[in-house]
Order: structure tokens, then sequence, then C-alpha cells
């Protein structure tokens, strides 16, 4: 109460970049947020298909100049804007992707709050599994900052596979320094010998159906992982709760990337319990939706 009072003046005006992006619970969860510390804040959502480094500039300049204390960052920018800003945090600039980025004084600068998430969503299920050896699905990048989290849980092999080959060895070269990483062939290689699962693409997003794991690689010594949360039951997720693996939907990493993104927007500690009934606010109005349609 008393820090709400001290907010009461205090306004911030946030976003959030990427395509597509009509689903997010980014709005609710950060003016929820806002509203609880006394802050008035407006989220909004900035969706742009297809843009090239000459539009991608030109949105950075207009929330340098329109008053944005910061936005947000998603699929397929994230690697895109890194070359578009002023500066980086020491954890952006060794991941190599940005989710949020923070106006201060007329720059721009770059944070991951994907890696951050992440790891305080993940460390239960990595401490419980022992820190054995994860499969990372996907090498763009979410799955970057997904594999820097797991480095700093120190896990005992980070088994990375992507589409695009090249991708999954340069992530595994990223990550030498810090962690064993080993590039994997094909999503059953890299299942092998693991204690845990992560999908780091944005297949079984709504509204695609697909799963990145066939249903056979899935069992119940797992721990499963999705960093989609729109639905918030994957394909993915079905399939690890039906072979009696322990879960984690995309709920706990949308929570806490966004706290500490707003914590970096506006200097306030949000309540993770606010902005998490945010989210379950806006995941049930969409079920609602989905029934009566």
């Amino acid at each position: 109460m008393v820090e709400a009072q001290a907010n009461r003046n205090r306004r911030a005006l946030l976003g959030l970049i990427g395509a597509p992006i009509k689903s997010s619970a980014s709005p609710a969860m950060h003016e929820a947020a806002g509203e609880a510390l006394g802050i008035r804040c407006h989220y909004q959502l900035i969706e742009v298909a297809g843009a090239d480094r000459a539009e991608l500039e030109r949105l950075l300049y207009g929330v340098r100049r329109l008053g944005f204390s910061g936005v947000n960052v998603t699929f397929p920018y994230k690697e895109a804007v890194i070359g578009l800003l002023d500066d980086l945090s020491p954890g952006a600039r060794a991941i190599g992707a940005v989710n949020t980025v923070v106006v201060r004084d007329g720059r721009l600068v770059g944070h991951n709050t994907d890696a951050t998430g992440f790891r305080r969503a993940v460390r239960p299920l990595v401490e419980a599994s022992g820190r054995g050896a994860v499969a990372l699905l996907g090498a763009g990048g979410v799955g970057k900052a997904i594999a820097f989290a797991l480095a700093e849980l120190s896990v005992a092999d980070i088994r990375v596979f992507d589409t695009d080959a090249a991708k999954a060895g340069a992530l595994a070269a990223l990550l030498a320094a810090k962690a064993k990483a080993t590039p994997c062939a094909s999503v059953a290689q890299a299942m092998e010998g693991v204690v845990g699962l992560v999908n780091g693409t944005p297949i079984g997003m709504a509204p695609n159906r697909d799963t990145p794991a066939p249903a056979e690689c899935l069992h119940s010594g797992l721990f499963v992982a999705d960093a989609v949360y729109s639905p918030l039951w994957t394909p993915l997720l079905r399939s690890a709760r039906a072979a009696g693996a322990r879960v984690m939907t995309g709920r706990e990493l949308a929570v806490y990337q966004a706290a500490d993104a707003f914590e970096l927007f506006t200097g306030a500690s949000p309540s993770t319990e606010v902005m998490g009934a945010a989210f379950d606010a806006v995941m049930e109005a969409r079920g609602r939706a989905a029934t009566a349609a």
C-alpha cells in the first residue's frame, strides 16, 4: 500500500513487438502489476509481420521518441533487433537474443528475461532430476535463452536439436565455455539418456497443432517443459502427461520473464502472484470463448 501511494503519479507506456501476438497475455500481466503498485501502465501490442531491418529500425525509433519506458520483443525478431540497439546487458550479449528493450535517456538497451525467467521457472525440475542431461528443441531466440538458463543451472549436458543443423551447432559452440552442449542430428538422438525435454520452438502454438517430439520418445522418467503458452496444454504436454512425465506449461516462463521485464522497465518489483492471476484470467477467458465457439 505504501509503495502504491508513492507511485500514484507514475505512468509507464510499454509494448510488445512481434507476430503473431494477438493472443499475448503480456498486456494483462503488465497492466495488473502496475495497478497493484500504483503505476498507471498501458501495454500496446505492436504486431508487424515480415518486418525487415529498415522497418524494425523505424519501429524502434518510434519507441525511442514516443515516450515508451520499454518494449518486449518476441518471435521472429529477438535476434534481428540486436544490431539496432545502443547497448546490451551482459546476458543478452552472451546469448545473442533480446526479448526486453529498456529506454533510458533516449538510449535503447537490450536485455534477455527469457533466460532469467526460465531459470527461475525450471530450477525445481532440474534439481529434482539430479541435474541430468536435457534435450533442447530449437536453437532460435528463445532456445538460446533456455540453453543459457540450463547452463547456469549446471545440467550435465544440453543436447540441442534444430531443423537447421548449423544453428544447433552454433548454439552448442556458444555454450562451450559455460557447459557441456551437444548438437544432435535428430530429436531421437537428442532424447538419448536425458532426464528432461524442453520445447524452445513455436511448434504447438495455436493455430499449429503439431508436436516437436513424437509420443514414443516420452516416458515417466522425464520432465517436459514447453515455452509455448497458447494453448497452455500443447500437444507435446498432453502426450507427456499421458506418458506419466512431470510437466511444466509455458505459464511459468511467461510470468517470470514478464516480472523481470517489468522491473527493468519501471524499477519496481512486481508481484508474480498478481501477474500470474492476470495470466490465468486471460487463459480462462480464452477457454470460455473457445468453448462458446
